[in-house]
């Protein structure tokens, strides 16, 4: 039997979780197991198009000033006759605006199933944690994309049977070589000839007390290769993202002396371009859930340099398919960049085993099974709620 499926989307901007959510409607409508709706918070994004191509042309949109004032009560109200209008049987949110909002308006709606997701680890404030709770309570699961996510979550009071590991899927096509050769692919991106160090995370303050700080840790990955310059002359950083942080990062490699060496290119459109022509791959975050970065570089056979943080032990084999070094640990991170720098064999080898477990591990067959195995176990349990009706609603 058939059933409608929606899922809420906090934005098409292009991060982590708005891609894995897009990428995930796109698999279910490929299924053809349910019938699969998009809605969201804010209509807008680079992500947009790629929806608009799916056959989502006219996104209902539910934008919140925040979660404080009269407005939002208004959209939950909104949302929850939408979601009794289209007959939802299972709404999947994707991240913390959009498991907050979401939640409400189902439990008023009585959708019957109702799936949050948690994608990250960073530490909210205390203020945010407890009215996220709330929404897990709401939740008859709560998706996690990690087993230290689900750790967290465990820890933080939701229950373990709701807790759900699905690992990211990697759609292979984002990492697929290009038929171009090295010197054109240079070319195109306005770089000189060398070996590339590369890092693809966008550079917004995600804690702006005291100050701005970027969790991807750009300035942890700039003194690294610092020291991989004095050791590599000839090495070149590539930086992949774009965001508010972007001068004070480019500051931060002029001061270092390395700003001849470090090549901002902005959002990356072409990934399997700029991994083609990458020796060694960096995650210096100090915070994660699980990173698509390092599938994406594990698929395309990059050696990887990682901090440890969030899901990146579960990707990464130590010593195997790359190195994982302490947050925050630039010297390490260095001299692990530098070996593989020094020793093209060894990276190579490296890359092609981080390969061969992207592809096992974290395919995107894998996830969409898990997802939709999910949602047919709990629609076979699902109970109607006794909640407030939507013209209850204030």
């Amino acid at each position: 039997m058939r059933y409608n499926a929606l899922q809420l989307v906090g934005s098409f901007h292009s991060g982590g979780s708005e891609r894995q959510a897009v990428q995930l409607t796109r698999l279910l409508l490929e299924s053809g197991r349910c019938n699969v709706r998009v809605a969201t918070l804010e209509c807008d994004g680079a992500l947009l198009p790629e929806v608009n191509r799916l056959g989502f042309n006219d996104i209902p949109e539910f934008r919140l000033n925040n979660f404080y004032d009269f407005h939002c009560v208004r959209q939950v109200r909104r949302f929850a006759q939408y979601l009794k209008q289209h007959e939802i049987d299972v709404l999947h949110t994707h991240d913390f605006y959009s498991n907050i909002f979401g939640m409400a308006a189902a439990a008023l709606a009585r959708v019957p199933v109702r799936i949050a997701s948690r994608r990250e680890s960073a530490v909210r404030p205390s203020h945010q944690r407890v009215v996220e709770r709330g929404a897990y309570r709401l939740a008859d699961a709560v998706i996690a994309n990690c087993e230290e996510v689900r750790r967290q979550l465990i820890a933080e009071g939701v229950p373990a049977r709701k807790v759900r590991t699905i690992y990211n899927g990697l759609d292979p096509a984002r990492v697929q070589a290009p038929q171009a050769d090295r010197k054109e692919i240079l070319a195109s991106l306005n770089l000189p000839e060398g070996r590339f160090v590369t890092i693809m995370a966008n550079m917004r303050a995600h804690v702006r007390q005291p100050e701005p700080l970027c969790l991807k840790d750009h300035p942890t990955f700039l003194r690294a290769a610092q020291l991989v310059h004095q050791q590599v002359p000839e090495a070149g950083f590539i930086i992949a993202g774009e965001g508010e942080l972007l001068e004070a990062t480019q500051e931060l490699a002029r001061s270092l002396g390395i700003a001849e060496r470090t090549f901002f290119i902005g959002r990356c459109k072409d990934i399997g371009r700029v991994l083609s022509i990458s020796d060694v791959c960096v995650l210096s975050s100090r915070s994660e859930g699980f990173s698509n970065a390092i599938l994406e570089y594990m698929a395309a056979g990059r050696p990887v340099v990682s901090t440890d943080v969030g899901g990146a032990r579960e990707a990464v084999v130590d010593g195997e398919t790359g190195y994982i070094v302490p947050a925050g640990d630039h010297q390490r991170i260095a001299e692990h960049i530098a070996s593989l720098l020094l020793n093209p064999e060894r990276a190579h080898a490296m890359g092609d085993a981080g390969r061969r477990v992207a592809n096992e591990k974290f395919s995107c067959n894998k996830q969409v099974q898990n997802v939709e195995s999910l949602y047919g176990e709990l629609l076979k349990v699902s109970k109607p709620r006794e909640v407030l009706s939507v013209k209850q609603c204030p």
